[in-house]
């Protein structure tokens, strides 16, 4: 059993967002007011099971902390403009662009019903039936659809083989559960898939994955088949991986019905992952980030081969300037998420570097991203604090080995399991530019990779858990 402390508690104002915040060496909770444009009493309101004072806070421990975000300085150019100077710049824009906007609609109200027709009498001469056929919401998608895919299309399939396939999306055919719809298992044809069932409010989500699995073709990047659309739901299918996610695997295994992995799997499936993000940051017409890299989105094959999934909040950045894209919101998963994101909506490349030095973490210890500390069962730490506190210590192999996951038996090369600790903690460098690219990593973990299978060959299978890697011809 693992026991989860939620948090307790509501944002005062419509203008906060409650962001998780991993505590850093010589933090107070002034700083931290401070650096997320938050309020002290509210962070301690928030976090109320403090163990020895209200204003008492420990390196690692995640915080969650209700962030201004109207209260944000803006930098631009190097200089911070006050509040007041925002204020008075939006006012005045915004009254051009009413002014403007005023305009606009009297030209279009005035030309509306012109415009309605021509655009009616294109479509009929295109297709006679599609007054019958499309509703308006259907002439969208298929614009939408043309747009996205230029000449690379997906196969359409229609809802009726989508809900055939899944048994009328039976809950026992159901794998899989997230932020933007339900996984299910499907045979179309004598093909097995797996369908993404996804409200048709998440238009913008279905159409960024779509947009870059169309055009992402890698071992080790889960393949898109086709998709479907209907009233209520879009659908994406894909192909089916029997093993699941990594997460299935890697936490609480045996209750899963799953055996735990070997260290020569662990070192295979890092180097899978390493190469299926390589590739779309290096090696694909544009550069993408994933944004959410993370245990549950990499799926295994039936040779525990690792693909990276889900790619719904995906996004493109320049090769030029990548450092100079902000996001919108902060998306992500807790304890993947790096701290330039939290603070400054920072995205680039290196924000799934980070996420992906917490997935090796994870490999190691078998420990989640966040984590109940048992000396503190009432609080939560992040895994990458853990990483950062080995690597301070007098004998780092030591403390590095009192935290390798137990499911391994003892059974791992100590001297490749460091080299990955140490990718680990590159990855997870509070300052990106300190971060290595994918293409480095991808090198060093072929490395170990190879030195891991000569450990496992010298064994001779005696290993108490073996992966099967050299038999498997993998």
């Amino acid at each position: 059993m693992t026991t989860f402390h939620l948090v307790c508690g509501c944002v005062e104002k419509k203008s906060q967002e409650v962001v998780t915040y991993t505590v850093q060496d010589h933090d107070t909770l002034s700083d931290i007011e401070k650096l997320l444009s938050a309020y002290e009493s509210e962070i301690q309101n928030l976090n109320k099971n403090f163990t020895q004072s209200p204003n008492f806070i420990d390196v690692g421990w995640v915080l969650f902390v209700p962030m201004e975000l109207n209260g944000l300085q803006v930098q631009q150019q190097g200089k911070t403009l006050s509040l007041a100077a925002i204020i008075g710049i939006v006012s005045a824009v915004g009254f051009l662009l009413g002014a403007t906007f005023f305009i606009f609609l009297l030209i279009r109200y005035r030309k509306g019903k012109n415009t309605e027709e021509e655009e009616e009498e294109q479509e009929e001469d295109v297709n006679p039936n599609a007054k019958k056929g499309f509703s308006m919401k259907q002439q969208f998608f298929k614009r939408q659809m043309e747009e996205t895919f230029e000449n690379e299309r997906p196969v359409i399939y229609t809802m009726e083989e989508i809900e055939q396939a899944t048994g009328n999306f039976d809950n026992t055919r159901k794998i899989g559960e997230g932020g933007y719809g339900s996984v299910y298992y499907g045979v179309l044809g004598e093909l097995e898939v797996a369908i993404k069932k996804m409200r048709s409010s998440r238009t913008k989500e279905f159409f960024a994955e779509l947009k870059v699995l169309c055009k992402i073709h890698h071992n080790n990047v889960v393949e898109l088949l086709g998709y479907a659309s209907g009233s209520e739901h879009l659908c994406l299918v894909y192909e089916f991986l029997q093993n699941r996610s990594l997460n299935d695997h890697l936490h609480d295994p045996l209750l899963k019905g799953n055996q735990p992995l070997s260290w020569t799997a662990r070192a295979q499936i890092a180097l899978d992952t390493a190469r299926g993000i390589e590739y779309i940051h290096d090696h694909t017409k544009k550069r993408y980030v994933h944004r959410d890299i993370k245990t549950s989105n990499i799926l295994l094959d039936q040779g525990l081969r690792a693909k990276v999934a889900d790619f719904g909040l995906a996004r493109l950045v320049e090769r030029s300037n990548e450092e100079d894209i902000l996001a919108t919101r902060l998306v992500g998963t807790p304890g993947y998420i790096p701290p330039e994101s939290v603070r400054e909506l920072q995205m680039t490349s290196k924000t799934d570097v980070y996420a992906f030095g917490v997935v090796v973490a994870e490999l190691i210890t078998g420990q989640r991203a966040i984590f109940c500390d048992n000396r503190e069962p009432k609080r939560m730490k992040s895994l990458i604090s853990v990483i950062y506190a080995v690597f301070k210590e007098k004998d780092p192999e030591a403390a590095l080995e009192a935290q390798i996951d137990g499911n391994m038996k003892g059974s791992y090369p100590m001297e490749e399991v460091y080299k990955m600790a140490e990718i680990a903690l590159r990855c997870a460098s509070e300052d990106p530019v300190n971060r290595p690219e994918m293409k480095d990593i991808v090198q060093t973990l072929s490395q170990i990779l190879t030195s891991s299978i000569e450990w496992e060959a010298l064994l001779g299978g005696k290993s108490q858990v073996f992966s099967g890697l050299l038999m498997s011809g993998r």
